[in-house]
């Protein structure tokens, strides 16, 4: 059994994030890149001492339809992830470790997805290569007691606009196809669309916004 989930202290950390974003508010930009795909976590990790913030509205069928995420750096090596579910409340933790980045070469392991409403936290390793404009994601995730493979591509199609599709094998996950517009080097959105695995499919709309900024140099 895995121990109860902390979510009084996690509570208590939020209330920590929202006050470094009000400290920050005034501190020079920090130069950000399109990051991350519509449904696979990704295997770069977030600069070290930048925050981003994102919030995200989406089909119960791909998870709690309202989300706040905090996605730190700690080290160069290291980023914590944590997202609150509103809609219904509930918790969920994680942490990526890049193990090699050499060149384009990425590769990384993690554990994510362990919620306040059970379930556990779920492995994933990934190998990533980053090139230029073109970014090849594989790798592999165990949950719900499955070994699942995740598949990912972006495409830089301009300099503030990134094509991205990925695919999660299993029930309950998709393949999808989105956009990342930069609205300013710190400020993004992602529209998707999520075409379910299992029948009856679906086509559902996703949309997240992202703000990123430095909490420490």
């Amino acid at each position: 059994m895995h121990p109860p989930f902390p979510s009084a202290r996690l509570r208590t950390l939020l209330g920590y994030f929202l006050v470094a974003t009000a400290l920050t508010q005034l501190a020079s930009p920090v130069l950000a890149t399109t990051k991350g795909l519509n449904q696979i976590v990704t295997p770069d990790i977030q600069p070290a001492g930048v925050l981003s913030i994102s919030a995200q509205a989406q089909h119960t069928i791909i998870g709690n339809s309202q989300e706040v995420q905090f996605e730190l750096g700690l080290t160069k090596q290291l980023e914590v992830s944590l997202f609150q579910g509103f809609k219904p409340g509930e918790e969920i933790c994680g942490a990526e470790f890049n193990f090699l980045e050499r060149g384009p070469h990425l590769l990384t392991a993690g554990a994510v997805n362990w919620s306040s409403r059970g379930g556990g936290t779920q492995p994933v390793v990934e190998y990533g290569y980053y090139a230029k404009d073109d970014h090849f994601i594989v790798g592999t995730i165990y949950a719900g007691k499955r070994t699942e493979g995740i598949f990912g591509y972006s495409h830089q199609l301009t300099e503030k606009l990134q094509f991205s599709a990925d695919y999660q094998s299993g029930p309950g996950n998709a393949t999808t196809l989105g956009l990342t517009y930069s609205i300013t080097p710190n400020l993004q959105t992602n529209p998707a669309v999520y075409f379910t695995n299992t029948k009856p499919h679906h086509a559902i709309g996703y949309i997240v916004v992202s703000w990123n900024i430095p909490v420490w140099r």
